[in-house]
């Protein structure tokens, strides 16, 4: 009996000891998940350090089986020092311009800002090898042209997220508030020619600020204008006086005796009108009737 209670008494000290050292002992940390998520707001931070990025979609059967393999290379990226991420392109479409992505799932490497795309085997050890044995120094970088911080891939991003960005609208005007689907493109197509007539005439504007016309900006315009005018009215009087002297030219002619000639030779041009300009013609015709009446005269005188 006294054995008994005494074993009993040694059991309930074992007992409050390991439950002291469970009490007394510091929380087990959860593991720190190694594999990284890239995103559109915070891209930049993949410019330092050395980086291998996957860029993923959920429905691609290619992708769902890599996502092992990837996971288990990434609990190898403190140990070499390097950050293992992933990119879901459907939810940032930013970064899918940014790095054109044109099949999946597509895997880059980076080291201080320079890109190299990965083409090699998709297994565990040849993702350590490429790492380790640095084998992506034999990759040609991507040009500073088509790199993600270049200003052609910024457009692109920029692009990419519009698209998405109108496609969400799409789909909530069809699905959410039951718009049809050609109804959803008239709004489109509306928003689209209203929003390029306000671009159009906004630049329109500032380049007439910024680059005004010198013709109509110039101090003597208005002068010039009205000297323009002015010559235009005298050269209109002009051209009414030539008519006026060709239809009295013409009235004249009709006249078969020479003292018709002589007298239209002689009138002149009325007063306070200058004389037209066929004065020369009917002079030279005036000398050539008197010219004809005195040779024959002359040949009258020889026959007698």
């Amino acid at each position: 009996m006294f054995f008994l209670t005494r074993q009993t008494k040694h059991r309930s000290w074992i007992c409050c000891f390991f439950l002291a050292v469970y009490l007394t002992s510091p929380p087990v940390s959860a593991k720190h998940d190694s594999l990284r998520e890239v995103t559109d707001e915070a891209w930049e931070e993949i410019l330092t350090g050395e980086w291998m990025i996957e860029f993923y979609a959920p429905w691609c059967p290619a992708c769902q089986q890599l996502q092992v393999v990837w996971k288990e290379f990434a609990d190898w990226g403190e140990d070499m020092g390097v950050n293992i991420a992933k990119v879901d392109v459907t939810e940032q479409p930013g970064l899918s311009g940014r790095f054109i992505i044109t099949s999946l799932p597509t895997i880059y490497h980076c080291k201080d800002g320079v890109f190299r795309k990965y083409q090699g085997a998709r297994t565990k050890d040849d993702f350590l090898s490429f790492v380790d044995e640095q084998k992506w120094k034999a990759v040609e970088p991507i040009s500073s042209w088509f790199g993600p911080s270049s200003v052609l891939m910024n457009s692109m991003s920029a692009l990419f997220k519009l698209s998405m960005f109108i496609r969400r609208c799409h789909n909530y005007m069809t699905e959410q508030l039951g718009i049809p689907v050609w109804g959803s493109y008239v709004i489109f197509g509306l928003a689209t020619l209203f929003s390029g007539l306000a671009l159009g005439l906004l630049l329109v504007f500032i380049a007439d600020f910024a680059f005004p016309s010198r013709r109509f900006s110039s101090s003597d315009y208005h002068q010039k204008k009205q000297t323009m005018e002015q010559a235009r009215l005298i050269q209109r009087q002009e051209d009414e006086q030539e008519a006026d002297g060709e239809a009295d030219g013409e009235e004249d002619d009709d006249e078969d005796d020479d003292d018709g000639v002589w007298r239209r030779g002689r009138r002149g041009s009325p007063e306070g009108r200058p004389e037209p300009k066929g004065q020369g013609f009917d002079e030279a015709l005036r000398k050539r009737v008197v010219g004809n009446r005195e040779q024959q005269e002359e040949d009258d005188e020889e026959d007698t």
